[in-house]
């Protein structure tokens, strides 16, 4: 009885706490490496910013890209020592962008490429 009535005001206390705050667990790479690239500043290739324009497509869908995308660890290049290249694959059907490529620098990510469905 004791047991349960701790774990049920622990359970209370918890949601208290962290209801309100937007915290997440991060733990798979997948989601660290979209949460660290989200977290900078985007720059945008020229080849990049064509397709967009040409496409008549925003940029603001690449935030979708790096929230709901899947990163493929084995088509991207993380034995840089510099700026580090991901491929980034889409899941969602909605979104006209399919894969991005870029660079994941210290302060920006560069995105290089962007092919599209």
């Amino acid at each position: 009885m004791y047991y349960m009535g701790g774990f049920a005001i622990g359970l209370i206390v918890l949601f208290f706490f962290l209801g309100g705050k937007k915290a997440s667990c991060n733990y798979g790479p997948n989601a660290r490496t979209l949460k660290n690239i989200r977290t900078k500043k985007r720059v945008f290739s020229a080849e990049v910013l064509r397709v967009f324009k040409e496409n008549n497509i925003d940029t603001s869908l690449i935030k979708e890209v790096l929230t709901h995308g899947d990163v493929l660890f084995s088509e991207s290049n993380t034995s840089l020592d510099s700026c580090k290249v991901y491929v980034i694959d889409t899941k969602e059907q909605i979104n006209p962008i399919k894969r991005i490529t870029l660079q994941n620098c210290e302060g920006e990510a560069i995105i290089e490429k962007a092919s599209l469905k």
